[in-house]
């Protein structure tokens, strides 16, 4: 780890503490040696598993299983597909018992998403709510993907979600931060009373600068997927992300200069060389 991060604290979601910020998905990869060699690269100690999506026997009898390495990466199963509340709640209570059966410490949470329709794969804030009370009700540590309104967020923190997640963007459109005012405004709501609280990005991130800007925001992590396994050369690109969450972090605890609209020169302007008479 850069010396620069020896004093940093980890991130802590409920009862699971990360020190690698970047969260990655399993999707989408060509092949599964390309995934189990773009998880190790991307530094992430979680990945997520889409329940319902993910063919856990592929066409030639291999199980995605057999290449994630359980005793590395804690599994956070996600309920990606699903469209109202009861499927969300059900694909969540599936992901337990598989990773109870598993003996793998992703068993107790979950990373909810109920999305509004197939086009936008916007998320549902109603539905989505009423799934956030549900699964805490009955023990779950909810790490709840949202649209980046403050208000929306602010319901689903006093919902009991361990981690609220707004999307900087469409999932999957790799379009970046769209709105980062938004982005911020979440994060003093949900941080005023509880600076501690984890507010991760969630979706939208094409490229190595997005995750750093996001960081520079003061997300406390990204959590990604189409941008490494969609990539032309998936493999550089889970490199690169890797660095970019640690160069972001590191950005934003450093404190950028402000913007100013006129130069400053950057040497001092005392004990300068005389000018030659003219």
């Amino acid at each position: 780890m850069s010396p620069s991060l020896q004093d940093d604290s980890p991130l802590v979601l409920g009862t699971h503490t990360l020190h690698n910020r970047l969260i990655v998905g399993t999707g989408k990869y060509a092949t599964y040696d390309l995934m189990r060699d773009c998880l190790e690269a991307s530094g992430a100690e979680v990945i997520t598993v889409a329940v319902r999506r993910e063919r856990l026997i592929d066409r030639e009898g291999r199980s995605i299983l057999d290449f994630i390495d359980l005793s590395r990466y804690t599994i956070l199963p996600n309920t990606a597909g699903c469209f109202t509340a009861e499927d969300a709640i059900r694909v969540a209570r599936l992901g337990r018992e598989i990773l109870e059966g598993l003996e793998n410490p992703g068993a107790d949470w979950v990373k909810l998403e109920v999305l509004g329709d197939k086009k936008t794969l916007l998320p549902d804030p109603v539905a989505t709510l009423e799934a956030t009370e549900k699964l805490v009700a009955e023990g779950f540590q909810v790490l709840v993907y949202t649209t980046d309104d403050p208000i929306t967020a602010m319901r689903l923190k006093n919902a009991g979600a361990t981690s609220v997640m707004p999307a900087g963007s469409p999932i999957g459109s790799g379009q970046g931060i769209l709105n980062p005012s938004n982005i911020r405004i979440c994060m003093e709501y949900l941080k005023e009373n509880d600076p501690n609280y984890p507010v991760i990005c969630d979706a939208g991130v094409g490229t190595a600068s997005d995750v750093a800007f996001a960081m520079e925001l003061g997300c406390d992590g990204v959590l990604l997927n189409t941008a490494i396994a969609s990539a032309q050369a998936p493999l550089t690109m889970a490199h690169a992300l890797r660095h970019a969450c640690l160069a972001g972090r590191l950005a934003s605890k450093a404190g950028r200069i402000p913007r100013k609209l006129y130069a400053t020169a950057s040497s001092p302007e005392v004990g300068t060389v005389a000018p030659l008479p003219r």
